[in-house]
């Protein structure tokens, strides 16, 4: 059976785990903080994008419906209009 030359000092082992354990669990701590962070981010630019994204459809319907009256608006004077006669239909 192999046996190590050095001796092992269980106190010492112990308290260096203990340390890097802590070390680990603040690290873990921080990255979740920093998760939770971006996560807040995320939800508000999502909120923001729909907002945005609302804005932009009422925008387009308000378009398409100016379009359609713009083009009520010359079927009804080329109703109104009166043609003459004497002009060539062509």
């Amino acid at each position: 059976m192999w046996r190590s030359a050095r001796r092992i000092n269980v106190k010492r082992s112990w308290e260096l785990a203990k340390r890097v354990h802590a070390d680990v669990v603040a690290e873990r701590d921080a990255i979740l903080e920093e998760l939770y962070w971006t996560q807040d981010q995320l939800r508000e630019l999502t909120t923001e994008l729909r907002e945005l994204k609302a804005v932009v459809l009422a925008r387009q319907h308000a378009e398409t419906e100016l379009a359609a009256l713009y083009r009520e608006r010359a079927i009804q004077r080329a109703q109104a209009a009166e043609r003459d006669p004497a002009a060539p239909l062509q």
